[in-house]
């Protein structure tokens, strides 16, 4: 309850008001500000590894095509040298102009296959040499030439009863739909370069394989003659180097991404696991709070997590502390007027005086009324206390609510009790906190009834309460509450706030408070973030004329 919790201490304002700047940042926030070192450190390390894959996809892609393009310059030159060589020497334009297919089968075996007998570096040994006619039949074949034969491994030799996977290849001899598509790609390469015009590709030839492929036509003049077509069959051994030349990159990514694990595991989820762990002591009752200085102490979020449940285990613990000496304090209080009660009761049935019996008839009376009091106080602080810990604060108009607890005193109020005035603010703007009615108002209604049971003690002819209230220098608001009593005790300024304080001036009468309403004052005027203080009034003389107890709130303006 309200009362169960003791003057916020100032480490734990502290930590309350930390606590109060994290929960109002703005969720997601690390996505909108660079502040988030933990949000930094996920992101970065994600896209540390999908970079350097990227880079090297990159990387190699540039490098495949330029592997690929110096290919087909390559077959460019040397197709050039062997059209205007066939021309000049397979060509012929009478009657009409014509290629002669034995001059030019002769031509290339002469130049392009000999160079491949001689190993000469600008023939490679998977390159292949072809020569058309005007229709697209062949007139010449390098590896018909040399009687070149295609061959590949063998699978191995299948086992009786014994289940294996064949995998399927694409292209190649066991393949007609392949070997058929590879022979229609290379009429249409055929068909273009007929046309009059120089075609490079890349395409499947019939065996299966990848191949550069540039076709020239042949000409006479103006006149198409043929075509000749020109394979380079290492690209899949290109590709296959560009594989092994991307695999440092995968295990640099690779690499990356488990150190990225293992650095999240180390800084984010065996914190965490220890926060669990720290939790689940606090539940079990094995501690009252939560004491993780080593993580509170990172500046992220979970930093502030661990800072948080650190603040909030401590909070509950100390409430739990002050729950218990509330309750020990309230067992303390009921016991007197119980034992006097008991005492009253067994001491009537032994006396047969009517006078004793009417004087311990009073004192049952009185202690029965001081039950009432202190339950009733503890009853309005349960409920503040709800009220305080539920309701949000909203704007509420000072005074206004300070002119109506005077007008209601005024109208209920009985001939010879001490008059409630309001003093309005000399200000026209009016002057409002952020607050809730409710608790602020049984304030100071514990503030007038304090003032008025002093000021009836006072002797002063016509003796009153006055309410004040105005801006303060700093952005906040004064209300000050005013008394013609005998003022209080010096060394009593501080502790009339301690709970269960019945210290009364001479000519009080014994048990009429429960000593709860301005410990109660004080812990809801704080809880709203403000302060309260009791203090004398004197003249120019020093002579105490009252007591004032000044009540400081937070301004709705600031």
């Amino acid at each position: 309850m309200a009362s169960a919790i003791d003057t916020a201490k100032p480490e734990g304002r502290r930590k309350l008001d930390a606590a109060a700047s994290r929960f109002a940042r703005p969720p997601y926030s690390w996505l909108r500000r660079p502040g988030s070192r933990l949000g930094r450190l996920i992101v970065g390390l994600n896209l540390l590894g999908l970079a350097i894959l990227i880079v090297g996809a990159l990387a190699m892609n540039e490098l495949s095509k330029g592997l690929i393009n110096a290919k087909i310059d390559s077959l460019k030159t040397q197709g050039t040298s062997l059209v205007n060589v066939i021309e000049q020497v397979a060509t012929q334009g009478e009657p009409a102009p014509a290629l002669d297919p034995d001059k030019a089968r002769d031509t290339l075996q002469t130049l392009y296959v000999g160079a491949q007998q001689q190993q000469l570096l600008f023939v490679g040994a998977q390159q292949r040499a072809r020569v058309f006619d005007a229709h697209g039949g062949l007139i010449a074949d390098s590896d018909l030439i040399t009687d070149k034969v295609d061959a590949s491994a063998l699978p191995p030799a299948h086992k009786p009863g014994v289940f294996q996977l064949a995998w399927p290849r694409f292209g190649g001899g066991d393949n007609p739909a392949g070997v058929a598509k590879a022979h229609a790609d290379l009429d249409r390469e055929i068909g273009e370069a007929l046309q009059g015009h120089p075609v490079a590709e890349l395409r499947r030839a019939s065996n299966g394989e990848r191949v550069v492929s540039i076709s020239l036509p042949i000409r006479y003049v103006q006149d198409v003659l043929g075509v000749l077509t020109l394979e380079s069959g290492d690209v899949d051994q290109i590709i296959a180097d560009q594989r092994w030349a991307l695999l440092p990159f995968i295990l640099i990514a690779v690499g990356v991404s488990l150190t990225s694990s293992a650095l999240l595991s180390r800084f984010i989820a065996l914190p965490v696991l220890r926060l669990a762990r720290a939790a689940d002591s606090v539940t079990l009752a094995r501690a009252r709070a939560i004491s993780l200085p080593d993580i509170a102490g990172r500046d992220d979020e979970l930093g502030d997590l661990a800072t948080s449940l650190e603040t909030m285990t401590s909070t509950l613990s100390e409430r739990m502390d002050a729950i218990e000496r509330f309750a020990a304090d309230v067992a303390h209080e009921i016991r007197n007027p119980l034992t006097s009660i008991r005492s009253a009761v067994e001491t009537l049935d032994l006396v047969d005086d009517p006078v004793s019996q009417a004087r311990l008839t009073d004192i049952l009376k009185h202690d029965v009324g001081r039950l009432d009091r202190l339950i009733t106080d503890i009853s309005n602080a349960s409920r503040l206390d709800a009220e305080v810990f539920r309701e949000r604060p909203k704007p509420l108009d000072l005074e206004k609510l300070l002119s109506d607890l005077a007008s209601f005193y005024t109208e209920t109020g009985r001939p010879g009790e001490v008059p409630v005035r309001f003093m309005p603010p000399e200000s026209l703007e009016p002057v409002s906190v952020p607050g809730r009615e409710g608790p602020l108002s049984q304030v100071f209604r514990n503030l007038i009834d304090n003032a008025r049971s002093f000021s009836s003690l006072s002797g002063a002819a016509h003796p009153e309460v006055r309410l004040g209230v105005r801006r303060g220098d700093a952005p906040n608001v004064v209300v000050a509450v005013e008394d013609d009593g005998p003022g209080l005790p010096p060394e009593n300024l501080e502790t009339v706030f301690e709970r269960f304080y019945t210290a009364r001036p001479k000519g009080a009468a014994f048990g009429g408070h429960s000593g709860l309403g301005l410990s109660i004052a004080r812990q809801v005027v704080e809880v709203h973030g403000g302060t309260i203080r009791a203090e004398n009034r004197v003249d120019a003389e020093g002579r105490v004329l009252g007591a004032r107890f000044v009540v400081t709130l937070p301004d709705g303006r600031g």
